[in-house]
């Protein structure tokens, strides 16, 4: 997949779960925001074994219908 098929995916993704107002308001959010991520990331996960993330990944999954789609 390419970034841009990417993006659009992302936004049509976003559109259906939140309507086109709150992707825009969503969008503004994080263009502002001085969130890095990956920080975050690593320490968020970091002192969860693989099992756990496994099954954080799966409940998150098996909770967001519109991801499944």
């Amino acid at each position: 997949m390419t970034e841009t098929e990417l993006k659009l995916k992302g936004y049509e993704l976003l559109n259906k779960g939140l309507g086109l107002v709150e992707t825009e308001r969503l969008i503004g959010i994080i263009q502002r925001d001085t969130f890095d991520y990956t920080k975050w990331r690593s320490s968020f996960f970091n002192d969860k074994s693989v099992e756990e993330i496994s099954k954080m990944a799966m409940d998150f999954y098996n909770n967001n219908q519109l991801l499944n789609t």
